[in-house]
């Protein structure tokens, strides 16, 4: 709210944003399907193309964080290491396990790698263009429900990830599955609360036209991108985007240190090459959805826009300026990447169960309230009656926090207080117990010393001693 209440002649006007009978949609009535295939094919190879270039991008990134050369053998500064790396993936050995579901073992890695391609058909790239005699926009398709159709697509890219854990018969990858099923359903409530603020300023879910009220939208002639006003639903997003993809600080579901490799761990191939390019496509896909939504999608910065009467801000210059934005976001995952180690688990959830989502859901219902105050839905005292409520609001949050941490402290000292006893013995249970800090292992040890008994054919062979700690016991 803070955001907002800066721009006075923005909220003062009363008027109500755009809504989406009134903003342009992508016009496709002049492409034909043959057309619309070769699109998808220059997307294809767009996005492949990207994918190449964002690896090399990244290793080399990461190595002058760390003063280190990163690639720089094949190829001018190692651009080739790339395709050198892919060639290896097709020639390695591909093992499957012995006890593994080959049908979903064989399904999981390829419905990660395809449903990574089918987000970005409804992503705006640019304005229209003339191909082949034919007027088009660069855009595969768009729908009335586009951004749905992206969060849609990422919910069902986790049965991948759970099937490919689950199918492979270990227990490294089956954790590796759940934990990534359960980061991805988390971090998706508090992604699509971040975006419900966007739907309620442009009045749309579709892509083309979210875009187009950002570029409609405007303070003293400037453009005010989505950036602004909805700053901390821009926040959010980025950290569940990056939560989304499973990358660092937030690769959690292929802990190396933890499960072996987590999910994948018993890919190889391209089996394996098939989540990695997955992952990768994921990165542009959620950073591509984040220029369209936030930062006026393919449209010039100001005031590049007022040069030329726009010439700069039409047609092919679009896919310039919406790829710029895009690698921008890129960097940003190979920054933190390089920049923050990984977190625990029940802290990630933590932030995405208690803080996100809350903070979200308040923050949602301060928009509606906003713009209904803009709509004049309050009558005179509007601006009155949204603060009442935001107060209300915000003392009710505050309280629920404050709560939270008293009942995490009162749990702590029941913790604390517990009384521990003072002698362990390890073995009663039948399996060994570790001592907890401050105790002492129960002297002698009679589990131990009946595990040590040895059956032989005739009898039983009693255990044997010596004062030689070196010599074996038995």
């Amino acid at each position: 709210m803070s955001v907002l209440t800066a721009y006075p002649e923005l909220l003062a006007s009363g008027a109500p944003l755009a809504m989406s009978s009134d903003l342009p949609v992508a016009d496709f009535s002049d492409t034909p399907w043959w057309l619309s295939l070769f699109k998808a094919f220059l997307l294809f190879v767009y996005v492949m193309i990207s994918v190449v270039i964002v690896i090399w991008f990244e290793r080399r990134v990461i190595g002058q964080m760390q003063q280190r050369p990163g690639p720089n053998r094949l190829g001018p500064l190692g651009i080739l290491q790339t395709t050198a790396d892919g060639i290896k993936l097709f020639l390695k050995e591909d093992v499957t396990p012995k006890g593994a579901d080959k049908v979903m073992f064989y399904a999981a890695p390829l419905i990660v790698a395809s449903l990574a391609f089918v987000s970005f058909a409804i992503i705006p790239m640019g304005g229209d263009v003339r191909m082949f005699g034919h007027t088009t926009p660069l855009q595969l398709t768009d729908t009335p429900v586009a951004v749905l159709l992206v969060l849609a697509v990422a919910g069902v890219s986790a049965y991948g990830f759970v099937l490919a854990g689950w199918s492979s018969g270990s227990t490294y990858p089956l954790l590796g599955g759940l934990r990534s099923t359960a980061q991805v359903i988390s971090y998706e409530i508090a992604m699509g609360l971040s975006l419900v603020a966007v739907f309620l300023y442009a009045g749309s879910m579709s892509t083309s036209q979210i875009v187009a009220a950002q570029q409609q939208t405007t303070v003293l002639g400037i453009q005010l991108w989505y950036i602004v006003p909805l700053f901390f639903s821009f926040v959010v997003y980025v950290i569940t985007m990056i939560g989304e993809t499973n990358r660092l600080p937030f690769d959690l579901a292929e802990g190396e240190g933890e499960l072996g490799g987590g999910f994948h761990t018993e890919y190889s191939s391209m089996k394996f090459g098939m989540f990695f390019l997955g992952e990768y496509i994921n990165m542009f896909t959620v950073s591509a959805l984040a220029t369209t939504l936030f930062l006026g999608g393919w449209h010039a910065p100001w005031p590049i826009t007022l040069i030329g009467d726009g010439m700069f801000d039409q047609g092919w210059w679009g896919l310039l300026w919406f790829t710029a934005k895009m690698w921008g976001f890129i960097f940003f995952y190979v920054w933190v990447r390089g920049s923050l180690p990984r977190v625990r688990y029940d802290q990630f959830m933590a932030l995405g169960w208690k803080i996100l989502i809350p903070l979200s859901l308040v923050w949602v219902v301060a928009v509606v309230l906003i713009r209904s105050a803009q709509e004049g839905y309050f009558g005179e005292g509007r601006w009155v009656t949204v603060v009442t409520l935001a107060g209300i609001g915000l003392f009710v949050l505050l309280g629920i926090l404050l709560w939270d941490r008293y009942a995490q402290r009162r749990a702590e000292e029941r913790e604390r207080s517990r009384e521990v006893p003072e002698e362990i013995d390890p073995f009663a249970d039948g399996y060994p117990v570790p001592p907890m800090p401050g105790q002492r292992l129960v002297e002698p040890r009679p589990g131990l010393e009946q595990a040590a008994a040895v059956t032989v054919p005739g009898g039983t062979a009693e255990p044997t001693t010596t004062d030689d700690p070196k010599e074996p016991r038995g």
